[in-house]
This record gives C-alpha cells, sequence and structure tokens, in this order.
C-alpha cells in the first residue's frame, strides 16, 4: 500500500492551522502529526499544506476545450490545472449542438477511466443551452433555447456522471426539468436568466439552490412601467441558503465587487470558479471559446478573454490559484476563509463527500503552496502529480 509523509507544513485543517505532518496511506489521509513510517517523504519546508482545489466550472485550458471531443483535450486541461493546485475538477460543457454535446459527454466517459497525472474528471456540468436570449454573454445564440425534454432526457441517458446543469429557470418547461434533474441527483443551477426575485424563489423550491458566476450574464435591479423589481444578484443576498459560485480574477468581479460579495454573503456560501476556456495557461492572443470545428473566435489580453468585439467576457483564463490569491488580496478573506471557498465550499454544493476537505480517512487530494500561493506540489489520491521548486 503506497503510503507519503508531508512534514514540516502549515496544514489548513477545517479547525484551523496545525504545524507539523500529514499521513498518508492508501490514497486516503490516515492521521496528522503521529508517528508515520512512509515510503516517500516530502519536507513542505514551512509551506501551506492545503486540501486540493476543486474547480466546478471549468471549460478547459492548456489550449484544449472539453467541447473538442476528444479523451486528450479532458486530459490536456485536466493536468494543467493541477499545475495549479486543482485536484478535482467538473467539465463543463457550453450550449452546442446535440450532436456536438454527445460527443464530448462520450469522450468524458472514457477520458474518466484513463490513469493520468491530471485532476480528477469527477463529474460533468452542463451549462446550456436552456438560457434566456438576452442574457447569452458569450454562449452562442445559435444554440439557446427553451427546455426539450426530450433531448435532455436523451442527454441524462448517457451519462450517469452529470453532477449540474445550469440554466435559466424563467422559462417554459422548467420546472419538470427541475424534478428530473433533482432526481437523478443532479444540481439544477441559475445561469443566464433575466428570473426575478420571485422567480427564484419558486425556483429555489424547485432545486436551484445555486447560482452560477454570480453578476455575470444575469438580472439585476430592474423596472416594469413605474415599479421596480428584484433581479438575481439581489435574490442571492436575500435568499439565505443559497450558494453562490465567483469568478475571482478581478476582472469579471472587481475588488469593490469581490468585497460586496464576502461582506454580505456567507463565505461558506461562496465558490471560487474559473470559469477558463482553452487559453487558460496559455498567455494573450487569439483562442476559441467551445470546440475547435464550431467555436466562437476569442481574444486574449492581458490575461482576459474577451468576444472580438469587446462586447462581453468569454469565460476566463483564470487558475484555481490566481483566484485564492485575489480573494486574499482584495477582500478580508483569511487563507482558511479563501481555501475553504476553493475547497470544501464546491465539494459542498456539488455534493462530493471524500474530498475537500484535511480529515482522517478522506481522499489524499493535497497542494502545497507558499504565502503567495505559488504551487510547490500537487498530490491526487496520494501520488505526487506535479513538484517543482524547493519542494
Amino acid at each position: 500500500m503506497n503510503s507519503l509523509k508531508i512534514t514540516n507544513g502549515r496544514i489548513i485543517t477545517p479547525s484551523g492551522i496545525v504545524n507539523g505532518s500529514l499521513n498518508i496511506e492508501g490514497g486516503r489521509i490516515k492521521s496528522i502529526n503521529e508517528p508515520f513510517e512512509a515510503q516517500t517523504e516530502i519536507n513542505a519546508r514551512n509551506h501551506y499544506v492545503s486540501p486540493g482545489f476543486v474547480d466546478i466550472h471549468t471549460h478547459g485550458g492548456g489550449g484544449s476545450d472539453f467541447m473538442d471531443g476528444t479523451v486528450q483535450a479532458f486530459l490536456t486541461a485536466g493536468e494543467m490545472h493541477s499545475k495549479h493546485g486543482t485536484t478535482t475538477l467538473l467539465p463543463t460543457l457550453l450550449s452546442a449542438g446535440f450532436d456536438e454535446t454527445v460527443n464530448a459527454i462520450n469522450a468524458f466517459e472514457m477520458a474518466k477511466g484513463v490513469r493520468y497525472k491530471g485532476a480528477n474528471l469527477q463529474g460533468l456540468h452542463i451549462e446550456g443551452p436552456y438560457f434566456a436570449p438576452e442574457q447569452c454573454g458569450a454562449q452562442d445564440t445559435r444554440y439557446i433555447k427553451p427546455p426539450d425534454k426530450n433531448e435532455y432526457k436523451k442527454i441524462l441517458s448517457l451519462s450517469k456522471n452529470i453532477l449540474r446543469w445550469s440554466a435559466a429557470p424563467e422559462l417554459p418547461g422548467i420546472p419538470e426539468f427541475a424534478k428530473i434533474l433533482r432526481e437523478a441527483g443532479i444540481l439544477p443551477s441559475i445561469a443566464h436568466s433575466n428570473a426575478d426575485y420571485e422567480q427564484v424563489l419558486e425556483a429555489f423550491d424547485e432545486g436551484f439552490t445555486h447560482i452560477t458566476h454570480l453578476y455575470s450574464a444575469m438580472s439585476t435591479v430592474h423596472r416594469r412601467n413605474t415599479m421596480r423589481y428584484a433581479g438575481i444578484v439581489e435574490s442571492a443576498y436575500l435568499i439565505d441558503d443559497m450558494t453562490v459560485e465567483i469568478i475571482a480574477d478581478g476582472v469579471h468581479l472587481p475588488q469593490s465587487l469581490l468585497e460586496f460579495v464576502t461582506k454580505f454573503k456567507k463565505r461558506d456560501k461562496i465558490a471560487l470558479v474559473t470559469d477558463s476556456m482553452r487559453a487558460a495557461g496559455m498567455g494573450d492572443g487569439e483562442s476559441i471559446l467551445g470546440s475547435l470545428k464550431n467555436g466562437q473566435r476569442v481574444i486574449v489580453e492581458e490575461g482576459v478573454a474577451k468576444l472580438p468585439d469587446r462586447s462581453a467576457f468569454a469565460g476566463s483564463v483564470a487558475t484555481m490559484d490566481r483566484l485564492i490569491r485575489n480573494i486574499i488580496n482584495l477582500t478580508n478573506t483569511s487563507i482558511s476563509e479563501a481555501v475553504e471557498m476553493a475547497s470544501t465550499v464546491p465539494c459542498n454544493i456539488t455534493g462530493l463527500k471524500t474530498k475537500g476537505k484535511i480529515e482522517c480517512g478522506l481522499d489524499a487530494d493535497i497542494v502545497i503552496f507558499d504565502d503567495d500561493i505559488n504551487v510547490k506540489c500537487t498530490v491526487i489520491n496520494g501520488e505526487t502529480v506535479f513538484r517543482e521548486g524547493d519542494i
């Protein structure tokens, strides 16, 4: 049975930061600061030892998009993100034609069984195509439409690994869609929507307990005739148990909004997500959002992905380490709280019971990083997949 001991670390646990050693055996966390003889030892050199980051909304990275529909696309993106501390991710499929979506799902199912040095391909997040056209953002308008029961039931029959599906709750047919998702154990999530507060309340009762990329492509306070109505943004704060995800790259949400979210929403209801596309980890230049065959051309300028006319962001090129660095530097968020938002909270939202914390018996998905959140080592299921520098 493989065993690993990480010594001389500042271990981030649910009860606080503990100095010492973390013991791992058989891919699970065995103990903290207990005598242990391990086959392999890593000296953390007083760096932080953290639970691995869990990205529940990412479209790709390293030059690959999950909509490419190849096994290699999933592996390439997963390996790139693991170098930035992500140990588990939910590959996200955007609005596309039925055949293209099926190809991507089939590729995911094959990739999930491949042993490789990258993040766990835990389950799928389907984003679209059941959205409000007025809030499409960078989603391709050719595919936006109301729910199609025959279509989504066929998609659900293809995989038992769909964990969440983002949609606009005000569309016709959504209550039945949400009911079918919840019966299958799938999280319905509010996204790309013009819903008002009353519609969000109804959707919450129907199972829409999460909001995709808060502030992006959604309604806020608006007027109809002489009356003002609250939108999805306000609903996020009015409904205490509603969870949200934020792209804390400092661009999708500037410092003022990051401060607002973390001041008025409990941190155990906030998940950090990258919403990254294929250009993540690739630098500035031209890229494609979606598949190489049918995707949309985008430009990346100064670390920001945009549509060519600069009318909307086109996903992000962020990685999870960057998000943690930003949320700490730009808001009144501690290192332990930031790590919780990048690990524990995403797991709670998506029902992942064996990950997201450094706790005895849980999966040994571990990241070692320095005070500036530079990742030095990534361990997934007890195996070292990335290691550099002085570690």
